[in-house]
């Protein structure tokens, strides 16, 4: 039930930031960029929680070994599901890299400051299978937005619809860099706002 109501609630969030592009802009491929962010949000929302899994766990930041099996799990996805594999590639590199951004930045703050308290939700059981469940949802955006990646307006538009999911959903300063991150290359000709 706490899984239906928190879809919805992704759901309305998702149309009212695509209600709120311009008008001359607002057209499908904005929905389907706010879509995207909406799933980079949600994917991001769990490195919080699996730092602190690593923390209580002594495990490392970095796990190539799943990275690298991500990533070519990815590429065939991809492949089937009509995405350029290099382009679905190099977003999930970027997903990578952003969600450890974030846990770097938690590490850093715990080991400085008070680490983190109550029990971590287990990685294998808990927060892998939920990073799983996003990856064919986030392949599936990929496909929605992969026809603007080649428009000279993909940069704003994706800035646009980022301003406008920040402003709706106050997204945490500790992510705000990351989400920029994990967008770098939904747009073939560099990052957020045209900036790589």
């Amino acid at each position: 039930m706490k899984s239906l109501m928190r879809k919805s609630a992704w759901c309305c969030v998702a149309l009212l930031a695509s209600l709120l592009v311009p008008s001359a802009q607002a057209d499908a491929g904005d929905t389907a960029l706010t879509n995207l962010i909406s799933l980079v949000s949600q994917r991001l929302a769990l490195a919080e929680p699996i730092a602190h899994w690593k923390w209580a766990n002594h495990r490392p930041i970095t796990d190539t070994a799943r990275e690298q099996a991500l990533l070519s799990d990815v590429d065939k996805r991809a492949r089937r599901a009509g995405v350029d594999p290099a382009f679905a590639h190099a977003f999930f590199a970027d997903q990578i890299d952003a969600s450890s951004q974030i846990q770097k930045a938690l590490f850093d703050s715990w080991r400085t400051g008070s680490s983190p308290t109550g029990p971590a939700p287990d990685l294998a059981s808990v927060l892998r299978p939920q990073l799983d469940r996003l990856t064919p949802q986030l392949i599936a955006g990929l496909a929605r937005v992969q026809s603007l990646r080649t428009e000279p307006d993909c940069p704003m538009r994706v800035a646009q619809s980022l301003a406008n999911w920040k402003s709706l959903t106050r997204y945490d300063s500790l992510r705000t860099d990351a989400l920029t991150e994990a967008l770098q290359h939904v747009c073939e000709s560099g990052g957020v706002g045209g900036t790589a």
